[in-house]
């Protein structure tokens, strides 16, 4: 069984069963990676689970352990920031939520993945399209890459059931506001049942894309020639928004069939 070998040292919990995380390595320095990328956590199986939990889905595992995307810059290299979402019946996320600050887990020692944007053109703006917490790769891309400078517009199109659930809304309104390559786009499906009476976008991403959110501030909608988009979170979101982007010309991007479309599903 692993040693735990990281901290928590921060945590902010932003509704229910969803929070952001800080972990900092133990005795050993964190590897370089690139935004996108995503590191493993585990803790022991006897480890507490948090109130909400339910019994687990799976059978016993003796250290699970589960893949989340880095948030955090690549250029902090003294932490690691998750943002999560909690599955009550799942075999990590109860058992994280039980965290507090100053507590240990296990971080995997290699950080990988290939949603970066490694493969894009630096010529084409990038529209970063995300449900839930589909949003933290791309929280690391806007932290990095938004501070080295360069003329590339960037828009983050974040969908959530309502307010509470726009993790990262302050920073993203003040990136926003501090760089004038970006534009960051809220949108929530459930208005009615929202606490803070909100009074900005709804409904489902690929219908809200269809209104050309882009038009005004870019001066036209994105095209194949122009952008490229990633989309990450709910694949029944990435599933229709791939079809409503190949109708407009878009083409997905594998290894030997370089495309415009960029996708990762969250479960």
């Amino acid at each position: 069984m692993p040693a735990l070998n990281a901290t928590v040292t921060q945590r902010t919990d932003l509704a229910p069963g969803l929070m952001i995380i800080r972990v900092k390595p133990d005795g050993w320095e964190l590897p370089p990676f690139k935004p996108g990328q995503f590191a493993v956590l585990g803790l022991p199986a006897d480890a507490p689970r948090s109130p909400r939990a339910l019994p687990e889905d799976s059978g016993p595992d003796a250290f699970p352990r589960r893949a989340y995307s880095i948030a955090s810059s690549s250029l902090d290299r003294g932490f690691l920031e998750f943002y999560i979402v909690e599955v009550p019946g799942g075999a990590l996320t109860p058992r994280l939520f039980a965290l507090r600050e100053g507590d240990p887990l296990w971080v995997g020692p290699k950080l990988t993945g290939l949603f970066t944007l490694d493969q894009t053109d630096p010529a084409r703006n990038l529209v970063l399209v995300a449900t839930g917490t589909g949003l933290a790769p791309y929280m690391s891309m806007l932290r990095t890459h938004l501070a080295t400078g360069g003329d590339r517009r960037y828009a983050v199109i974040h969908g959530a059931r309502n307010s509470r659930d726009l993790g990262y809304r302050d920073e993203l309104f003040h990136l926003q506001r501090d760089y004038p390559n970006f534009l960051y786009l809220p949108v929530i499906s459930r208005p009615a049942e929202d606490p803070g009476g909100w009074t900005g976008a709804t409904g489902r991403l690929q219908d809200f894309w269809r209104t050309n959110p882009l038009d005004g501030p870019w001066g036209g909608h994105p095209t194949p020639a122009d952008a490229e988009l990633f989309l990450c979170g709910n694949p029944g979101m990435v599933e229709a928004m791939v079809g409503v982007l190949e109708a407009e010309g878009f083409q997905e991007h594998t290894r030997k069939t370089p495309g415009q479309i960029h996708y990762e599903k969250y479960w």
